[in-house]
């Protein structure tokens, strides 16, 4: 936490935060709702600061966001129900065109590298529209490959100019909202992502019945093009030059010391304003609307190169390695059942066709709505009840709770999915539940004998 004089209590591990005010005697910034809240990061004093936006402002930027997620997740999911069709047609076989979309979602995580530092140096903004727009030529370009190397290329730059979607939207909530406020916003965001994946199949079994599998391509690339013109219209940029980056306490001053006070804001890394002031207080002149479609602003001044290196340093962290793991295990398993479901299902005994095939991907849609909307907006409210059981102090791991259930019935669900298909058992699989629960408890002999 820092203090007024600018310095930051070294013995507090970071991500532990201050949340709750229990005793009231903190003289920082509250929620104006729940008023023994902190807010944190503690916001600047300009109405030009991300946190400082109105609920209409934040909710518009959290729209132009959902757009991006949406058309740019159901880009890269949209052939799963019609991988079949297209191994007829194209003569790529079914193996290269799941080995490119496997490049395709390697690069989606490596391409995070290169252009979450540029956003964060030279802005969002132009990040989210040029990635939209590549991803709108990718798209065009995929119904034309032929060769294994052409599909392999296509889907390699579609991840890497797609990657904004796995990590950008989260900084652009954390700009713009508090760190109480941040797990409704992230699960919102969550649901987005997950979702536009779980549709895209749906919607395209549908297309290619009707118009052919080219147009399942051609359709996610028109979505990209109205998502372009909804973000260069609507979409602010969120990079904002603040100095506060945890608590600040702020040390009540007699009216007769107006310089003492213009110090003590000062030394507590609130901007000097850019405009004039009166009285002591602070006047900021709030964007036009045309200032805030600038694609180019004044950089932020981070040290590009070391954004870049940071992330492999990271990997020495325990902490660190399991979220990357258990996040990719979650990621591993939606992706395997996505990618077979095609094949499995428009095979005998099923021989569904891709529309039905599509079908299948509503239960997912549901479990991620749930999923997303339990660990969202609960997840906020027991990190609040746990910070209020610890004096106010909230720690990261507080969260994690939330996964039991994930990592329960995640493993189970996939084992179903895989015992099934290898059985030609019915889809509703009445009978494969007989052998999860042998396959269940034989584990749980193994593990508990052992």
């Amino acid at each position: 936490m820092a203090t007024i004089h600018g310095e930051v209590d070294t013995s507090v591990v970071p991500g532990t935060t201050h949340l709750v005010d229990l005793d009231g005697n903190l003289n920082t910034n509250h929620d104006e709702r729940l008023k023994d809240i902190v807010l944190v990061p503690t916001p600047s004093a300009d109405p030009e600061d991300p946190l400082n936006w109105s609920s209409r402002r934040k909710s518009l930027h959290m729209f132009c966001i959902f757009i991006y997620c949406t058309f740019v997740g159901i880009a890269s999911a949209a052939i799963y129900s019609v991988l079949v069709p297209m191994t007829v047609d194209t003569g790529l076989s079914l193996a290269d065109l799941n080995a490119g979309t496997g490049y395709m979602f390697l690069f989606f995580g490596w391409g995070c590298v290169i252009w979450q530092p540029l956003a964060l140096k030279y802005g969002k903004r132009p990040v989210y529209l040029f990635s939209m727009v590549a991803t709108l030529a990718i798209q065009m370009w995929s119904p034309y490959c032929k060769t294994s190397g052409q599909w392999f290329a296509n889907k390699i730059l579609q991840g890497f100019f797609g990657s904004p979607i796995e990590s950008l939207c989260e900084i652009s909530v954390a700009d713009m909202y508090f760190a109480h406020e941040r797990g409704k916003y992230m699960g919102l965001y969550a649901l987005c992502l997950l979702g536009s994946n779980i549709l895209a199949p749906i919607f395209s079994g549908f297309i290619y019945d009707g118009m052919g599998w080219r147009w399942v391509l051609y359709w996610p690339a028109i979505g990209c093009g109205f998502g372009f013109l909804v973000l260069f219209f609507l979409m602010e940029e969120t990079n904002f030059n603040r100095h506060t980056v945890g608590i600040v306490e702020f040390v009540a001053s007699s009216s007769s010391s107006a310089k003492e006070s213009a110090d003590q804001e000062k030394m507590a890394g609130i901007p000097e304003p850019s405009a004039t002031a009166i009285n002591t207080h602070n006047v900021y002149h709030e964007k036009s609307y045309w200032q805030k479609l600038s694609l180019l602003g004044k950089p932020q001044p981070n040290n590009l190169f070391t954004m870049i290196k940071r992330p492999f340093t990271f990997v020495s962290l325990p902490v660190i390695v399991y979220c990357g793991f258990s996040y990719g295990c979650t990621v591993m398993w939606a992706l395997l059942s996505s990618a077979t479901s095609s094949l499995i299902l428009s095979s005998p005994p099923y021989n569904f066709k891709a529309s039905i095939v599509g079908l299948f991907s509503v239960a997912s849609l549901l479990g991620c709505l749930a999923g997303s909307m339990f660990s969202g907006f609960v997840g906020n409210w027991l990190v609040l009840k746990l910070a209020r059981q610890n004096n106010g102090i909230v720690e990261t791991e507080n969260r994690l709770w939330l996964f039991l259930f994930a990592a329960i019935a995640y493993p189970f669900g996939f084992i179903l999915w895989g015992v099934g298909a290898a059985h030609d058992i019915h889809y509703l699989g009445g009978e494969a539940m007989i052998t999860v629960i042998v396959i269940r408890n034989t584990m749980g002999f193994a593990v508990t004998y052992a």
